[in-house]
């Protein structure tokens, strides 16, 4: 059984995890951390992760990014992998993750889900193709989401860039009176309702759009690319870790 330290635990991602638990029989939470304490969990919950005794094999992370210190230290103390599923990380917070994954295992993904994944490859092909056509991105979330634009967004967009060999500009909403620049990338985000996420990528050509699009209809999916990480993520040596290993390990 693969002992889990669940971050976040009382949060919406974080009882999706425990409901998705509940009969399996690989994996557990052995305890969880949040600030907010919640009499129906049936494992222990910590406000510190100084208190915490039990036996931990991984760390998963659906918080937000003010506790990457803690998580990291412990983690660190502890010698144990770390799943890192919050969006929203400065630069700094980045960098500080980046140097963490020399000492320990470290897994950090915008996004859980297989598709928005297989999206991402499959924009690194046909971007080359399609780099005269002007880029757009429209990301919708629930009216609860803290950042703008999305972590997958920014991740779409990177990923858009780094396959372009000109110079780009992300455009992060757009205002004003001013024609788009050819180099502009368009990234907008919408807040609404309960929407759990959508995603649609477009290339703008003369005569023609080319869409690529994904809607997450249930928490579920995030957390079920959640629970595999925690298995593939098991035992890992330090290093950097993504979708794009999980994807191959599966």
């Amino acid at each position: 059984m693969i002992n889990i330290l669940l971050s976040g635990s009382n949060g919406k991602m974080g009882k999706t995890i425990q409901f998705l638990l509940k009969d399996n029989e690989k994996l557990t939470i052995e305890a969880g951390f949040d600030k907010f304490h919640d009499e129906s969990c049936k494992f222990p919950q910590y406000k510190s992760l100084d208190n915490v005794l039990e036996e931990i094999h991984v760390i998963l992370d659906f918080s937000r990014p003010d506790s990457l210190d803690e998580l990291l230290k412990f983690a660190k103390i502890n010698s144990t992998p770390l799943i890192l599923c919050t969006t929203g990380y400065t630069e700094n917070e980045l960098l500080k993750i980046e140097e963490a994954s020399k000492e320990i295992p470290i897994f950090k993904s915008a996004n859980m889900s297989l598709g928005i994944n297989i999206i991402n490859n499959v924009l690194k092909k046909i971007t080359p193709m399609l780099k005269d056509y002007d880029i757009e991105i429209v990301e919708k979330h629930h009216n609860q989401k803290m950042d703008a634009p999305s972590g997958t967004a920014l991740l779409l967009a990177h990923t858009i860039q780094d396959s372009i060999d000109e110079n780009t500009d992300l455009i992060k909403g757009r205002n004003g009176i001013k024609k788009r620049e050819r180099n502009d990338i368009g990234v907008h985000a919408v807040r609404g309702g309960t929407i759990v996420g959508e995603h649609e990528i477009m290339f703008c050509g003369t005569g023609e759009v080319i869409t690529i699009s994904h809607s997450a209809l249930s928490r579920d999916l995030f957390a079920m690319g959640a629970l595999k990480a925690c298995e593939f993520m098991y035992g890992k040596k330090p290093g950097k870790y993504s979708m794009d290993d999980l994807i191959i390990f599966s």
